[in-house]
């Protein structure tokens, strides 16, 4: 039989996003992780506010916001609040009520330097590592090192010379310039961005297209992917092989005991893999053989079936970077500065990193 429409209003309903929200759905083990993080980090966010005033947006709820919008490829933070008003799984997530109304936006922007100043997207983030080392997730031996450009929130007509080389012609439409680049030099050294002066002109290899950039680096350990940890620094040519000395002094530092680090054949430097080896670690880059130069990784470490494994395995560093640039929005940056973009790409490690371990681990009852 065909229903009918019906257009009454139900004057009572016991019915709130907890209800709506399947059992099995992976949000609900997300949020346990989050919140158990969370909560061990009550103290430091206790401190990020003073003892009297006004009561604000609580800052568990902003942090949870941050991880929503890297999982569900929200486009900013504007439509995020906008989103909230009647996406049931949202305010489950937050736990926030039906009649609860939605923040603004600005609220974000005002509680940014906070987060920054206390240092808290690293802490979560790290806080989400230990966590997976606990459950047993993840190697302490084998890892993988790589990086990636990320578009700065610029645009190339911002990246003009700088103070004391500039043109002082007036631009012929104020609010959209035209700029002709040709035939002009235009580099680092001379000029900068106007928008982000800390982003840098930059490709990924030859024949792509230079662009404002900044570089993002990740180690992941190699048992099931997981993101072991994660850095961005302005873009050089040296940035790759220096963040990746640093991700892994920093794992020594904690003592995890590295034993070897795969990566590709940018890698393979001689500074690079004697570093490596300074550290008691085995380097497990792909050999960089040209017409001009031979590898610096010899037969001594070609020749185990480890260094195989490690170049099968390294190859899954890109799902990282996929899932990042396409679900998360990192292929461009949301904020200006290295400092915020910096924040944003710990909260989408954080994020990816609860992705994985929800499927990892067993639901609790």
């Amino acid at each position: 039989m065909r229903g009918n429409v019906t257009r009454q209003a139900t004057m009572l309903s016991l019915v709130g996003p907890e209800q709506r929200v399947p059992r099995d759905h992976p949000i609900r083990r997300i949020r346990q992780l989050a919140d158990a993080q969370l909560q061990k980090l009550s103290p430091v966010l206790g401190a990020m506010y003073a003892p009297l005033g006004r009561p604000s947006i609580p800052p568990e709820t902003l942090l949870k916001a941050c991880l929503l919008i890297a999982l569900y490829s929200v486009r900013s933070e504007r439509q995020f609040c906008e989103r909230l008003d009647y996406d049931l799984l949202f305010r489950f997530f937050l736990d926030m009520g039906l009649e609860e109304a939605s923040f603004d936006a600005s609220t974000f922007a005002k509680n940014k330097e906070r987060l920054l100043k206390a240092d808290v997207a690293r802490r979560f983030f790290e806080g989400v590592v230990e966590q997976a080392r606990r459950e047993k997730l993840m190697s302490s031996e084998h890892f993988t090192v790589d990086g990636t450009l990320i578009e700065a929130w610029a645009s190339l007509k911002s990246f003009k010379k700088k103070e004391g080389q500039e043109d002082d012609s007036p631009p012929d439409d104020p609010g959209n310039p035209t700029i002709n680049f040709h035939g002009e030099k235009r580099s680092n050294a001379t000029h900068a961005s106007t928008t982000d002066p800390e982003a840098k002109l930059a490709r990924k290899g030859k024949g792509k297209e230079a662009k404002l950039a900044y570089a993002g680096h990740v180690l992941m350990e190699n048992r099931h992917g997981l993101i072991a940890d994660v850095s961005l620094s302005q873009a050089d040519g040296y940035a790759e092989r220096e963040q990746a000395l640093r991700m892994v002094r920093r794992q020594k530092a904690a003592g995890i005991p590295v034993s070897t680090v795969g990566g590709d054949k940018g890698y393979d430097t001689a500074d690079f893999v004697q570093a490596l080896r300074e550290q008691g670690v085995t380097p497990h880059v792909a050999q960089n053989i040209t017409a001009h130069r031979g590898s610096n990784i010899d037969e001594r470490t070609v020749r185990h079936p480890g260094y195989a494994v490690s170049q099968r395995i390294r190859k899954r560093v890109e799902e990282i970077f996929g899932w990042a640039k396409t679900v998360a929005g990192m292929r461009k940056a949301r904020y200006r500065g290295q400092r915020r973009v910096g924040l944003q790409m710990h909260f989408v490690a954080a994020a990816y990193n609860l992705v994985r371990m929800a499927k990892l681990m067993p639901m609790a009852s």
